[in-house]
């Protein structure tokens, strides 16, 4: 594989990209209104002063780059465009993102889009997240002057090896970028073969994310209504792993409630839960309905309300870990929260920001799904273990945070 290569197989991908468009669309997995921006099209015209391009795959990373589009927003005159490509991302943006900052669907990567998308935005710097790059982006990002960043690098061993295998392409896409911060020492000494430049871990990010927000009031409310039960919460749950945690609310009973949070709230899985299982009660807040002492499952699929579903919990399970090919999700969230956390034996992609927890007994590992329900039942009623964890938790979160201010000084330079 060559940029030359590349360039041309995108090109000729691209004559399919209005089928596969509106297949997506009807699957929920476009906005249809918004199908223009995956062309480098939008009626939006760009701001006048600086205007800063951030792009993340989804809602972990645009959730992610948040506070550091605070801190760059503190200079007047500057403004922030940021890319992601899912529907997801797009409305929960919408919710979050402050004045001067706006979203916009990242184009697909054939050479005239990418084209059409810098010729229209014209940013003064590019920031790219995490691990989602797209080589026609970048290099033609490069070939108009602009500055470039890789901030929060995470890849896994497999991906470094993907590229490996193709290594002047590697070269040639990450050679583009001005600063390489990487987020783990993994992704560092990966990537350091690809620049020819020693790399060093910066950590990562989401160390420094703020804890997540909830209305106190709505939460005093559903435990009212909950009643004196003991909640354990399943997060960012996948529909490949919903049986796990059924068939552990199915052998605690009526003893806990589970407060079930899909990855995508809008996932179909999610809602055919409530005629799969008639043995067990449900309520489903975007109907809204209000959980009771009688309630099983209260099915959080709602988008922006993480913060709410953990701190209704006593326990917290950190989903798309009981699956080898998710390889699980942050656990800082509920650790934030001082929610006890657990995990599933699958949380590879995580597995530096788990170390330290699970070295000191803050965060602990259910190995398989089959004692899932008896270790949380354990946990439950074990309020001495439960303080433990949270103080260990609390006091690794602090030691671990200084990314945030590490990767605004490395922009700051570029801008």
């Amino acid at each position: 594989m060559t940029a030359r290569l590349y360039a041309l197989l995108m090109r000729g991908l691209s004559l399919f990209l209005p089928l596969w468009l509106r297949r997506r669309a009807r699957a929920g997995k476009e906005d249809a209104r918004r199908l223009s921006e995956r062309y480098g099209r939008t009626e939006r015209k760009r701001p006048k002063g600086k205007l800063i391009w951030m792009h993340g795959a989804s809602v972990g990373e645009t959730t992610m780059m948040l506070p550091l589009i605070h801190r760059l927003l503190e200079t007047p005159g500057r403004s922030v465009l940021v890319t992601s490509g899912t529907v997801t991302s797009a409305e929960l943006m919408a919710k979050k993102l402050p004045k001067r900052a706006f979203h916009q669907y990242v184009p697909f990567d054939a050479p005239q889009m990418v084209a059409r998308f810098l010729a229209h935005w014209r940013p003064d710097l590019a920031v790219w997240a995490e691990s989602e790059i797209w080589p026609n982006l970048v290099l033609q990002t490069d070939k108009a002057g602009i500055p470039m960043a890789l901030i929060n690098g995470r890849m896994g061993a497999h991906s470094i090896e993907g590229w490996a295998k193709r290594e002047t392409f590697a070269k040639q896409v990450f050679g583009c970028f001005d600063r390489i911060l990487p987020a783990d020492a993994q992704t560092a000494q990966g990537l350091s073969q690809f620049v020819d430049a020693p790399l060093s871990s910066v950590g990562n990010l989401k160390y420094d994310a703020p804890t997540l927000s909830f209305n106190a009031a709505e939460r005093g409310a559903l435990k009212s209504h909950i009643g004196d039960r003991p909640v354990w919460v399943a997060a960012s749950v996948h529909a490949e792993e919903m049986d796990v945690f059924i068939d552990a609310q199915k052998e605690i009973g009526k003893d806990a409630l589970l407060v079930l949070v899909p990855r995508h709230p809008g996932d179909a899985a999610s809602r055919m839960l409530l005629g799969a299982h008639p043995s067990l009660s449900f309520a489903q807040r975007s109907k809204p309905q209000t959980p009771t002492a009688e309630t099983d499952i209260y099915l959080c699929d709602t988008l922006g309300e993480m913060g709410l579903a953990y701190a209704l919990g006593d326990v917290a399970v950190v989903g798309g870990s009981f699956s080898p090919e998710l390889m699980g999700h942050n656990p800082l969230e509920p650790v934030r929260l001082s929610v006890p956390t657990l995990t599933g034996p699958h949380y590879t992609s995580f597995e530096e920001v788990y170390a330290p927890y699970l070295q000191a007994g803050a965060i602990k590992v259910v190995e398989d799904g089959g004692h899932l329900a008896q270790i949380v039942k354990t946990m439950l009623t074990d309020t001495q273990t439960r303080t433990e964890m949270t103080k260990r938790a609390s006091a690794i979160a602090a030691k671990m945070s200084g990314s945030l201010d590490i990767t605004h000084r490395a922009l700051e330079e570029l801008l």
